[in-house]
């Protein structure tokens, strides 16, 4: 018997993980959120917009929330899940990986209200969600504790 899968899983946020250094002395990118919630600290996060593949918005999204632009860019080969209670839908993220230089400048959105670079950690300590805390468990040990697979390696010229 063929299973036929007639309305695939709808891709609709990103989110990237901002890294200066490497190994032990790496750092993540985490922002203070201003929500109407509450506020919360989160990696970078965003809609994909119209005409916008996943890691166009990942990218779009790191320079627009903190004004900066990687050196390295990769796909985490990983998806954030989570299940949005006021829309009853799960929501699926592809994560991306961004090196950046140590003496980049972050400059913060409105979105945000403060920035912290945060070991894995400390990361792990400030994030709520477990999809997040999950996500940097990972990319330590596939980005921080190994050489990266240079078939994640995303040539941010192809935009």
């Amino acid at each position: 018997m063929t299973v036929r899968i007639t309305n695939p899983v709808a891709v609709r946020g990103v989110s990237a993980y901002v890294i200066k250094g490497t190994g032990s002395t790496a750092r993540f990118l985490l922002m203070r959120r201003t929500d109407k919630k509450s506020s919360f600290w989160a990696q970078v996060a965003g809609k994909i917009e119209e005409n916008e593949t996943a890691w166009q918005a990942a990218l779009r999204e790191i320079k627009e929330e903190t004004s900066i632009e990687p050196e390295k860019f990769y796909s985490a080969d990983i998806c954030e899940q989570f299940y949005e209670i006021d829309r009853d839908s799960v929501w699926l993220s592809p994560v991306f990986v961004a090196f950046v230089n140590e003496e980049q400048k972050v400059v913060l959105n409105e979105e945000h209200d403060a920035f912290e670079w945060l070991t894995v950690e400390e990361a792990l300590e400030r994030l709520i969600f477990a999809s997040q805390r999950q996500a940097i468990i990972s990319i330590r040990e596939e980005f921080l504790d190994r050489t990266p697979n240079e078939w994640l390696w995303i040539d941010q010229n192809l935009k």
